[in-house]
């Protein structure tokens, strides 16, 4: 047991202060003595793979992949220059060499496992380091496009060293064969370790890949490499779908609010249930929390509660009405005049996402005493009788937790990869392969996360779209962005439908305020309006062709002439 210790505390301290992506200490090499010997070795090493994913600090706060950096979400109080396209080359960059370094380790373990006698005894391991090293490739390859393939540990003075980028193709190719091969070589999920990657992620990943590369691809009119990607996302899901060892987190005492309470779920009692994280079906991959030996280690509940973050009108203006229409089209759609009615008669994901106005809300300080919602449950809120009078006027409450637990010590999980996920990259990847899609597939995938705690609304069919005007690409992409806000997905789907250059320079708007209830609620209001009198929060944005990808920080550019700058940032 000591010697593994030993070993372990070796590899994660391996290969941190580095100057270049690939120019790295020959330490990071480990010398073989009596390493690589036995499948717990291997396993050993592989246990740092897991400290790369997405978390809460890197996916809800600010960082590549964060809705802040989209259309959807601003900071309350201060501008992302990423998403008002004044961000600038960066001297250097962690995304660009921590995925290098990242990814050297990965072919480490599987150069290693190369002469191993016995490799079924290994091929989980092995799977996993396919599995990061795709991982790692993709977060590169969403980033900065073209770079550089390396399937091996070279050593400082390898021709890699100073290699051209890979086209994006030979990249996602890559990608995907080992994600393909991961899906072999993993256990299913439900027989492996809580916490590490199995079968049925592989897949799910895939789906998520081929899914991005397809539609990049078909919207810059690469139309026949754009199907066949589909294909493989299309299918990669499906695959997921056919096992049956996944659902849709729906448990009926929860009732509508059973969404609510799957981002918040911990092994303490954290929801009106009682329900813990074993009762989740819905997450297929997640980074695993624990309040005592690995809690979320930031702010959660105080970073995403009430106006913390600001939430755009045009997401509030996405969640359809009860009758499935968009509230242009909708006769049930109460309008806005006054401050509760924009959310009477709506999907109610919207009152489950964000802060109903005159409801209570609890949070980790200001927890809930008897989850009755009685007047002594009530008397403990954070907020009580909310009228939203700063920031956009949109309240958020996912990530929010309601029990009593000390500031970033909350435990419950990121979903890396979830259920709802896989059945909307089906339902798009179907379409955007086919031109259409059928009932069918509708039903066994999108419909059934809109129906999740929509049960009265009609499901989204072929026949419904045409009654009643509705284009079906905007409404598989309305329920993505609804279903997966606040989880890092909307501004790389704004790249890869290319809309970006349209969605983005937009301003950033508040609720209506001219006009409406909120002119008495909130008075003396300094933020401009626009003609329609909603608050404006942020104009001038701009986005041009050049910001679709992450410029290449200066210091990779000076150790490898031959890496050239990504197009418009220029040398």
């Amino acid at each position: 047991m000591k010697k593994y210790t030993i070993k372990s505390i070796l590899i994660l301290a391996i290969g941190c202060m580095l100057h270049s992506c690939l120019d790295l200490d020959p330490k990071d090499q480990i010398a073989d003595g009596n390493y690589w010997q036995t499948a717990t070795d291997f396993k050993l090493f592989s246990n740092q793979f897991y400290g790369w994913t997405r978390d809460f600090k890197n996916s809800v706060y600010d960082a590549p992949h964060s809705d802040k950096r989209s259309d959807l979400i601003m900071d309350k109080g201060s501008k992302n220059v990423f998403a008002n396209g004044t961000n600038s080359i960066p001297a250097s960059d962690g995304n660009y060499t921590d995925a290098y370094n990242r990814i050297r380790r990965t072919n480490i373990l599987l150069q290693k496992a190369e002469s191993f006698a016995n490799q079924s005894d290994i091929a989980q391991y092995i799977g996993e380091a396919k599995f990061f090293r795709a991982y790692c490739y993709f977060d590169l390859l969403q980033l900065f496009g073209n770079v550089i393939v390396v399937t091996t540990p070279i050593d400082v003075t390898a021709p890699e060293m100073q290699a051209a980028r890979n086209d994006r193709s030979e990249v996602a190719d890559l990608i995907i064969q080992d994600l393909k091969d991961a899906a072999e070589l993993l256990p299913v999920t439900s027989t492996v370790e809580k916490g590490r990657v199995g079968r049925e992620g592989a897949w799910a990943m895939l789906s998520r890949v081929a899914l991005y590369e397809g539609t990049w691809q078909k919207f810059r009119g690469n139309t026949a490499r754009g199907k066949d990607l589909l294909d493989i996302a299309a299918n990669a899901a499906k695959e997921v779908i056919n096992t049956k060892n996944f659902s849709l987190f729906a448990p009926a005492i929860l009732g509508d609010s059973a969404q609510k309470y799957m981002f918040i779920l911990e092994d303490t009692k954290c929801n009106p249930a009682g329900l813990q994280k074993s009762a989740n079906t819905e997450y297929i991959f997640s980074r695993r929390h624990d309040e005592a030996l690995a809690p979320i280690g930031v702010n959660i509940t105080k970073e995403c509660l009430a106006n913390a973050q600001m939430i755009s009108h045009k997401f509030a203006a996405m969640y359809l009405c009860q009758d499935g229409l968009p509230i242009e089209k909708s006769e049930v759609y109460k309008g806005d005049l006054k401050i509760l009615d924009e959310y009477l008669n709506r999907d109610n994901r919207m009152i489950y996402t964000l802060c109903k106005p005159y409801e209570y809300f609890w949070s980790n300080l200001n927890s809930r005493v008897n989850w009755t919602g009685d007047a002594v449950d009530r008397a403990s809120a954070s907020i009580k009788g909310l009228v939203p009078t700063g920031g956009s006027g949109y309240n958020n409450q996912k990530w929010a937790c309601e029990r009593y637990v000390n500031d970033t010590y909350e435990s419950y999980d990121y979903p890396i990869i979830r259920y709802a996920e896989v059945l909307l990259n089906y339902a798009e990847a179907v379409f955007e392969r086919d031109g259409a899609i059928s009932d069918e597939d509708l039903n066994l995938s999108l419909n059934l996360v809109r129906c999740r705690i929509n049960a009265k609304m009609p499901k989204l069919t072929n026949a419904f779209a045409s009654t009643h005007d509705l284009d079906m690409r905007t409404e598989i992409r309305r329920e993505r962005t609804i279903e997966l806000f606040n989880e890092g997905f909307r501004i790389d789907d704004l790249k890869r439908w290319k809309t970006a250059e349209t969605e983005m320079p937009q301003d950033f708007l508040g609720i209506r305020w001219t006009g409406t209830e909120f002119q008495n609620k909130w008075p003396g209001i300094t933020n401009e309006r626009n003609s329609d009198g909603f608050i404006i929060l942020e104009s001038g944005r701009k986005w041009e062709d050049k910001h679709y990808l992450y410029p290449l920080p200066t210091d990779q550019l000076q150790l490898n002439p031959n890496l050239k700058q990504n197009p418009g940032w220029g040398e």
